[in-house]
C-alpha cells in the first residue's frame, strides 16, 4: 500500500510517498507554495521518483498553510500534529521540536507516544523565520544556502538588537557602512532567529531530546546558535523539512 503526504507551506512544497506505513519510498520538495503550481509539481516529481502512476497510491492527505486547496486530497491534518507525528516516526526520543518555517515558527512539547501536548507559535512577525533570514542574506547578497558557511567564519558575533525584521534590516546596513565583517555579521543574524525561537520555547517548557525540524533546521549556524541559547545539543534529520509530509503519509496510512 502507498500513502502520500503533501506538506503546502508559505514557500515550498513537498511530498512523501510512503510505503505500508513505514518505508519511506520518494521525496520531492519544490520552491514553491501555496498559491503555485508547487504542489502539483511536487507531486509529479515524488511519483516520478516512486516510479508509481497516481491510481497506485491509496490515500492523500494534505498539511501545510495550503492544506485546504489541495482538490482530491482525502484528508487534512494541521502542520503542528504533521510535524509530530513525522518526527516521532523518525527519531521517537524527540520531546521538543522547533520547527521554525518561512513565515512562523513553532515549539511543540511531545509526550512518549508522540502525541503534542503543548504548543506554542510565533506568526505575528517575520523575525525569528526563514523570511527573516531570506531579508538579511538579500542585504549582504549572499545566497541562503551561504549563511551556514558564513556563519562558520566569524571571529566576533556581532548582536542584531532589533526585533523587527524591518528595523533589523537598517541595522544590518548600517553594520556594513561601518565595516563590519560579513561572517560577523551572519553569526548575529543566526543568533537573532535563536534567541526569539529560544524564547518561545523556554516558554512551553524545553524537555530533552530536542529536534529542529522545518527549512530553517538545514542551516547550521542557527542550530548552533540554537544550541548555544538553549545550552543543549539539538538533533538533526536531513529529513527535517519534509516531516510534515511525512507526518501526514502516516496519517494517511491510518485512514486507508
Amino acid at each position: 500500500m502507498f500513502t502520500l503526504g503533501v506538506d503546502i507551506g508559505s514557500t515550498t512544497s513537498k511530498a512523501v510517498i510512503l510505503k505500508d506505513g513505514q518505508e519511506i519510498l520518494a521525496t520531492s520538495l519544490i520552491g514553491a507554495g501555496t498559491g503555485t503550481d508547487g504542489p502539483g509539481r511536487a507531486i509529479e516529481a515524488v511519483l516520478a521518483a516512486g516510479s508509481l502512476k497516481p491510481e497506485e497510491i491509496t490515500a492523500v492527505y494534505a498539511t501545510g498553510y495550503g492544506r485546504k486547496l489541495l482538490k482530491n486530497a482525502d484528508g487534512e491534518m494541521s502542520e503542528l500534529s504533521c510535524h509530530a507525528r513525522g518526527v516521532h516516526h523518525l527519531l521517537p526520543e524527540v520531546r521538543t521540536i522547533i520547527d521554525i518555517g518561512g513565515q512562523d515558527a513553532k515549539v511543540l512539547s511531545l509526550g512518549a507516544d508522540g502525541r503534542m501536548t503543548e504548543f506554542l507559535m510565533n506568526d505575528k512577525c517575520a523575525a525569528g523565520t526563514g523570511r527573516f533570514l531570506d531579508v538579511m542574506a538579500g542585504i549582504l547578497q549572499l545566497r541562503i544556502e551561504d549563511l551556514e558557511k558564513q556563519a562558520a567564519l566569524s571571529k566576533h558575533t556581532v548582536k542584531i538588537s532589533s526585533t523587527c525584521t524591518v528595523f533589523a534590516e537598517s541595522e544590518v546596513i548600517s553594520q556594513l557602512a561601518n565595516g563590519v565583517e560579513i561572517p560577523d555579521l551572519v553569526a548575529g543574524i543566526c543568533q537573532s532567529v535563536a534567541s526569539r525561537v529560544a524564547a518561545l520555547a523556554k516558554r512551553v517548557g524545553v524537555k530533552e531530546t530536542v529536534c529542529m525540524s522545518g527549512g530553517v533546521a538545514k542551516n547550521g549556524g542557527v542550530r548552533k546558535a540554537m544550541e548555544q541559547e538553549l545550552g543543549l545539543k539539538i538533533t538533526y534529520s536531513p529529513m527535517a523539512q519534509l516531516m510534515g509530509a511525512l507526518g501526514a503519509a502516516l496519517y494517511a496510512y491510518d485512514k486507508s
